[in-house]
């Protein structure tokens, strides 16, 4: 840009002949589109590196990037990893059969200590709390004991207060029956001595059940988060639609919002919440809307919703259905400091990947929804699970389900996963 500074921002609009003015805009559009940079970071390679990173992943102040993969490791069930600023790759631990496998989450601690769930494994088969260093040494801190005696199983992930305790949901289990005969879930917290204590049980019903995606947590120790299903006996009868709730350290629960799927409203959340500053929630949900192009089994393609302090829900987007515009299924969103939400969906854009390769999309506080990337599957990747995190410059770093490396194989899918990075200039001019 510097190259040009008189046919660039203002002083362009100083120039009076009208073919300056033109090359003056035209080499604007140039410069807008040479401007989004998309990078694959890393490919991964199979066994014993991971395959199917699905995870939101964590940035230190080094530049160092962690997650985890659902699969690959040495012993084929998943991994913890760390990418340096150079894109060098770690295999930090590879999960065994038994202390914890598939890990679906990460978090990490001022030392640099990693801390997560899994979907499986644990004494029980049923998921499981862990603790990783940066040598490579797990520790399963809990493991979770299904539907008896009240106990949760198949985790959502963790969060970590300040006094080192972590808080977090089973999608299921909590007590026998109700929510499709599995237990409808619970909200837990695991102290540093590794007592876990439950902290509340859903009942299905209006009460709610199934919670989803990870929780959040404010500075009074309040709770938030979703429910895919309960809520409205009318909607998707009699399971109810879903409802974001709040609860308190007393352990006294409040439904916000119940989901209706009537007059535009949203259908079974399962991204999570995500809370700004001035404490209004925000998430997604799967169905629902005003979206025109879902099959006829659906109702509406999903949408972006607020909810603010007082439990008032507004709908920020509809999906479409159409192109790149379809929602992000388990992703969990991300804030920026100005008010614009980004997101990944798994599926729509480039046909190269038959429903689609999936995208990344920001959302402005208008709610004018901008597709960032389209993923074209092969080495650029595609079906990005996970949701994305955002840098201090405001760059955006992903993960992608399949694609990368082609020559791995990844549950009969080419490729086994890639780390990716847009820059901030890729949205910084529109």
């Amino acid at each position: 840009m510097d190259s040009f500074p008189f046919f660039t921002g203002r002083r362009c609009t100083r120039v009076s002949r009208q073919i300056l003015l033109v090359a003056c805009i035209a080499l604007s559009m140039m410069l807008s589109a040479q401007t989004q940079t998309f990078t694959v970071l890393y490919s991964f390679a199979g066994p014993p590196d991971g395959k199917a990173p699905d995870s939101t992943l964590l940035l230190d102040g080094a530049g160092n990037i962690y997650g985890v993969s659902y699969g690959g490791g040495a012993s084929y069930e998943g991994t913890a990893f760390k990418l340096s600023s150079s894109g060098k790759e770690t295999v930090l631990y590879s999960f065994l059969s038994g202390y914890g496998n598939r890990p679906d989450s990460v978090i990490q601690d001022a030392k640099g200590t990693l801390y997560g769930t899994t979907t499986y494994g644990g004494s029980y088969g049923q998921g499981a709390v862990f603790k990783a260093d940066q040598k490579g040494n797990e520790t399963v801190l809990y493991s979770f004991r299904g539907a008896a005696k009240s106990y949760g199983f198949n985790p959502n992930g963790v969060i970590l207060d300040e006094q080192g305790n972590l808080y977090g949901t089973t999608v299921t289990g909590g007590q026998a029956g109700g929510c499709f005969g599995g237990g409808c879930g619970i909200v837990f917290r695991l102290d540093p001595a590794r007592k876990e204590t439950v902290l509340y049980t859903f009942k299905g019903g209006t009460d709610g059940g199934y919670p989803s995606g990870p929780i959040v947590r404010d500075a009074a120790g309040n709770l938030y988060g979703e429910t895919a299903y309960g809520g409205d006996p009318n909607c998707y009868s009699p399971h109810g639609c879903g409802t974001v709730f709040k609860l308190d350290p007393a352990g006294k629960k409040t439904v916000l919002h119940i989901f209706t799927g009537t007059g535009g409203d949203g259908e079974h959340p399962w991204s999570g919440v995500v809370r700004d500053n001035n404490g209004n929630l925000y998430g997604a949900t799967v169905e629902g809307g005003t979206g025109p192009n879902c099959t006829s089994a659906e109702n509406g393609c999903g949408t972006i919703y607020k909810v603010d302090k007082s439990g008032k829900e507004t709908i920020l987007h509809s999906f479409t259905g159409s192109g790149a515009d379809f929602p992000p299924i388990y992703a969990a969103l991300a804030l920026d400091e100005k008010g614009n939400i980004y997101g990944t969906t798994p599926e729509g854009g480039n046909q190269n990947c038959g429903s689609g390769c999936g995208a990344v999309f920001m959302l402005d506080p208008t709610g004018k929804d901008t597709i960032l990337h389209e993923f074209s599957g092969g080495t650029e990747g595609a079906t990005p699970g996970a949701g994305v995190t955002l840098d201090s410059a405001g760059n955006i770093y992903g993960t992608t389900g399949v694609g990368g490396d082609l020559s791995c194989n990844n549950f009969n899918e080419a490729g086994c996963g890639t780390v990716f990075k847009i820059t901030r200039q890729a949205h910084r001019r529109r």
